[in-house]
């Protein structure tokens, strides 16, 4: 939980400071050292997180990579990073590569600070992969992202573990790849298969036509319902908790808080409008109640998914402003603000 809440700070960084971390030096102070940190690491230790770490290779000479962690006098991993608003590509990863194969480090990251790769040797020993096995971005946090990190910290750094797992984490992405392109365009392989289980007939071009239509009209059928499904069930039921992924390593949790705080708001709400019209949209960072199931009607946003502390979102406008609460009975002193907004949602039509 402590590694929850600091890595929620440093996503708080960015959201209120992006705007100023456009240099690398700046993304390296205020984004990845405290995320070195937040894993455990010393910073202010040079043996420790070794910044500028150097080391010749071949007839390259003096090259750096921007830090070094080290764990008991060996070299665990290599950190290489860029300004914040750069977009991170398998170019920016030069140094790591050189290095990857004459340190004794088996795991590299590259970063902006706000979005962070991880690589590692699982395709050919010694020989950093061209894709990373984890990648973890700051401004869409999941749950599972928290766990996986708990990996990486000082105390529990297992590199034998870690590769093992980034093995399974790479294998599961390549199969939500595979899964997601035979949702959008199927591959005959499928078509034939599915074709072969429901038609008697010949297979001719118009029937398997027909049926890459069905095919992907039924995932899209199918992906709602499932979320549909569990939504309706939590909020009906009130289960203790509901998981709805969406893809690998992707886990959206609407717990008992989040539902109890749509409900207040839904109350709230009914004095204005319709309560059949407010809707609760679940994400992976937050939980927004919205107007007629419009993005761009938010009513309000639940953030309690963290450890230590939780706000609850109000708007004016598309401005949202966060007030600090300790759980939903506290929305109730933000009634005028919700009441208010809903009537700036209605004049808005």
């Amino acid at each position: 939980m402590e590694l929850e809440a600091k890595i929620s700070d440093i996503a708080n960084t960015v959201r209120d400071h992006r705007e100023v971390l456009a240099t690398e030096e700046a993304a390296k102070n205020a984004l990845v050292m405290p995320f070195l940190q937040a894993l455990g690491y010393n910073v202010f230790n040079p043996a420790e997180v070794i910044p500028e770490f150097t080391c010749d290779v071949g007839t390259k000479k003096g090259e750096k990579v921007d830090y070094a962690v080290s764990i008991g006098g060996k070299i665990t991993m290599l950190v290489e990073c860029k300004p914040s608003h750069s977009e991170l590509s398998i170019s920016h990863a030069s140094q790591l590569y050189r290095y990857f194969s004459v340190t004794e480090a088996r795991v590299a990251i590259l970063t902006n600070g706000v979005i962070y790769k991880f690589f590692s040797d699982i395709d050919s020993p010694n020989r950093m992969d061209e894709r990373p096995f984890f990648t973890l971005d700051l401004e869409s946090l999941r749950k599972s992202d928290y766990r996986t990190l708990e990996s990486f910290s000082k105390g529990a750094f297992d590199i034998e573990r870690i590769v093992q797992e980034a093995g399974k984490l790479k294998l599961q992405t390549l199969v939500y790849k595979e899964l997601e392109k035979e949702m959008q365009e199927p591959s005959e392989e499928l078509v034939r298969m599915i074709a072969g289980r429901v038609h008697s007939g010949r297979l001719t071009a118009s029937v398997k036509e027909t049926f890459e239509g069905l095919i992907i009209n039924s995932f899209s059928t199918l992906v709602r319902d499932k979320v549909n499904a569990r939504l309706t069930s939590a909020l009906d039921s009130g289960a203790e908790e509901v998981e709805i992924s969406t893809g690998p390593e992707d886990e959206i949790e609407t717990t008992p808080e989040e539902i109890e705080g749509y409900n207040i708001v839904r109350a709230i709400g009914a004095r204005k409008v319709d309560p059949k019209r407010i809707v609760m949209r679940d994400a992976k960072s937050y939980c927004a109640v919205l107007l007629d199931d419009n993005n761009r009607k938010s009513i309000a946003r639940l953030h309690f998914n963290s450890a230590t502390s939780k706000h609850f979102g109000t708007f004016t406008g598309k401005d949202e402003t966060r007030h600090p609460v300790e759980g939903p009975i506290d929305i109730y002193q933000h009634e005028k603000a919700i009441l208010r907004r809903l009537e700036e949602l209605e004049d808005g039509q």
